[in-house]
């Protein structure tokens, strides 16, 4: 099975959006990572499939291949967590998560399945704007820095299966208020 989840990650003040692919195939139990990622991008592995272990899922168990779009570029930090877990999980459950494409999702996951705050949230929901995204999908922490981002909706999620539950249709979100300035 193959899943498609779409993230941004952050060059400078820009981002760029990263289109993860997760495929679920035989052979031996071992989760490769590939598309240029750095050590915490290569250890989400382990912070990832024990999140989804503790959020009550289940994450194929052959060969699963992550790639992570562009490949020519590298690709930094925790922040892919979130987008590799949801991949996983329609993989490992071998869901078409067809209302995927319209979002972005950043968030580093704790052991736990929490969702925690992540760097450059403001130019990620700039560029899933720019992309034509429904929503953007960021660590609760950092709601209200994405939701300055006008033209977008944004969802502060708590946690690994609160998130998962909305793709599928078992769970609604709120969108954040706007309560504030906003600039972009």
């Amino acid at each position: 099975m193959l899943a498609k989840v779409y993230s941004a990650a952050v060059i400078g003040v820009d981002a760029y959006e990263v289109e993860i692919e997760v495929n679920a195939g035989g052979g031996g139990s071992v989760i490769i990572v590939v598309g240029l990622p750095d050590t915490a991008v290569k250890e989400s592995k382990d912070r990832v499939t024990t999140a989804i272990q503790n959020s009550g899922y289940f994450w194929p168990h052959g060969r699963t291949t992550i790639n992570l779009a562009p490949a020519d570029v590298k690709k930094e930090g925790p922040s892919f967590d979130l987008p590799i877990a949801l991949g996983m999980i329609a993989a490992g459950e071998d869901l078409n998560l067809e209302n995927a494409q319209d979002y972005c999702f950043v968030g580093e996951l704790a052991l736990t399945g929490k969702v925690r705050s992540v760097k450059g949230v403001l130019p990620i929901a700039i560029e899933a704007r720019r992309r034509g995204k429904k929503a953007v999908f960021v660590p609760e922490a950092n709601a209200r820095e994405a939701a300055m981002v006008e033209g977008i909706d944004v969802y502060g999620v708590r946690n690994l299966r609160e998130v998962f539950q909305f793709l599928k249709g078992e769970h609604p979100l709120n969108a954040c208020a706007r309560g504030f300035a906003r600039f972009f």
